[in-house]
């Protein structure tokens, strides 16, 4: 019964989505309408705000790391072993795919998923940071970065720890993040996704991302006719 409870409430945990939260706190529009139209960080930061986006960037991988931390530290109180923890990894990374919070509408999952991998493992978690650092720094291409980090990250955790119920969690969460990344994939094999830095004209001037609620569109100025002598 506790590993039900425990991966419910880690799926749960899972489904705030920080980029709608941060979104709504900082007077923004829900990134689910503009740009990739996907609620996760690098799409906050197409609306010009830095701090918004640094905060849904942390609140997505805190989240990932706070469920699996709790599920591993109390593991033994509750009487539960590293199935339940794997589980947990999975709900709350499913919880942030498919949040019921936000109609199931949910963001791709890196953040969470550094989380997640940090949660099992210091060092796991570095490691894959560092492989998407690397990838991203090489080639300038986000989605590239995370696409190796996810694919490595199974044969991290085989090497390090073998093989045990976390590493099925690993290899999911990974297999998961390729799914979610499909479209990029896509746009990567064709030439045309877009790499850190590129050029191009930025979302922020968009005004659908500031809405302003008391704001009326200027009225035309009309051409008056001319006085009559």
């Amino acid at each position: 019964m506790n590993t039900v409870l425990l991966t419910l409430a880690a799926y749960l945990i899972g489904s705030v989505s920080f980029a709608v939260v941060t979104s709504k706190l900082f007077g923004l529009a829900d990134p689910r309408t503009y740009g990739s139209k996907n609620p996760g960080a690098t799409n906050v930061l197409r609306s010009g705000n830095k701090a918004a986006a640094i905060l849904t960037l942390a609140g997505d991988a805190f989240k990932g790391w706070l469920a699996v931390w709790l599920a591993d530290h109390y593991a033994q109180q509750l009487g539960v072993g590293e199935l339940a923890v794997a589980l947990v990894a999975i709900a709350v990374f499913l919880g942030h795919l498919w949040p019921v919070f936000f109609r199931f509408v949910g963001g791709k999952g890196v953040a969470t998923a550094v989380g997640v991998l940090l949660g099992l493992d210091p060092w796991l978690g570095l490691a894959c940071l560092a492989t998407w650092l690397a990838v991203a720094f090489v080639s300038r291409y986000s989605s590239l970065a995370a696409l190796v980090a996810a694919g490595l990250a199974p044969l991290y955790y085989g090497l390090l720890f073998g093989v045990d119920a976390k590493l099925l969690a690993v290899v999911v969460m990974s297999a998961l993040l390729v799914y979610r990344h499909n479209q990029n994939i896509a746009k990567l094999l064709a030439g045309k996704e877009s790499r850190i830095g590129g050029k191009g004209k930025p979302a922020a001037n968009d005004p659908s991302i500031h809405p302003h609620p008391d704001h009326h569109p200027a009225k035309g100025h009309a051409k008056h006719p001319g006085k009559k002598k």
